[in-house]
């Protein structure tokens, strides 16, 4: 039989901490358990953007090409003496090609309207006999009435739409840019150069003459 002295602790006899602390362990660990804490988001609850977020979101077009600006010269000032040379160097071949293509174009279109003026003075040059029948004729009084008036005037009409303007008149004086001298006549009393009679009309079209006019030149006797 155990001998209920045997239960007795002995005062003697070193009481260990360990056992102590581990008998409470329970009751501490009870203590500190409580409810479970959220920890909070970067934004409010429901998963709506942060008040920083929202007005970042709010910027208006300018206020974005400002901030642009911003990081790009922020970006640079932290480039070195060399990039920074290497950048300039960049941004002017960039604004020198697009010089050289706007050049280009300004050329192109400059080249194709002389290409077109020219194409067409020489449909105009090729038809200007048939235009000098129309003078001839009607000179002789076919096209006073009937249907070669009306043609005559639809003829005309066309050449007028691309402005051919019909050059050499009596009385003028002599232009050799516009004129061509088939004869001179010395005229008592003149004291120029004076157109005293169209052989044949010259044509212009716009600044282009397509035929220079053939006169008879009055000059000083």
């Amino acid at each position: 039989m155990t001998d209920p002295k045997d239960n007795v602790p002995n005062e003697d006899e070193p009481q260990v901490e360990g056992e102590a602390t581990n008998a409470q362990e329970p009751e501490d660990l009870i203590e500190a358990e409580g409810p479970d804490v959220e920890i909070p988001t970067d934004g409010p609850a429901g998963g709506e953007p942060a008040p920083d977020d929202a007005a970042a979101n709010d910027l208006s077009p300018e206020d974005e090409a400002l901030l642009a600006d911003a990081a790009r010269g922020i970006a640079e000032d932290k480039l070195s003496t060399e990039e920074r040379d290497l950048v300039a160097e960049m941004r002017a071949d960039m604004l020198r090609a697009q010089a050289e293509l706007v050049n280009f174009r300004k050329r192109v279109e400059r080249d194709r309207e002389a290409n077109r003026e020219v194409a067409i003075a020489e449909v105009v040059r090729a038809l200007l006999p048939a235009l000098d029948d129309l003078t001839r004729a009607e000179a002789h009084g076919d096209l006073a009435e009937g249907p070669m008036q009306v043609i005559g005037q639809k003829i005309r009409g066309g050449f007028e739409k691309f402005k051919l303007v019909q050059i050499g008149e009596k009385g003028e004086a002599f232009d050799p840019n516009i004129h061509e001298a088939i004869v001179q006549l010395p005229t008592p009393g003149a004291t120029g150069q004076t157109v005293a009679d169209v052989v044949e009309p010259g044509y212009k079209l716009g600044e282009r003459v397509l035929r220079a006019a053939k006169v008879a030149v009055a000059v000083p006797a």
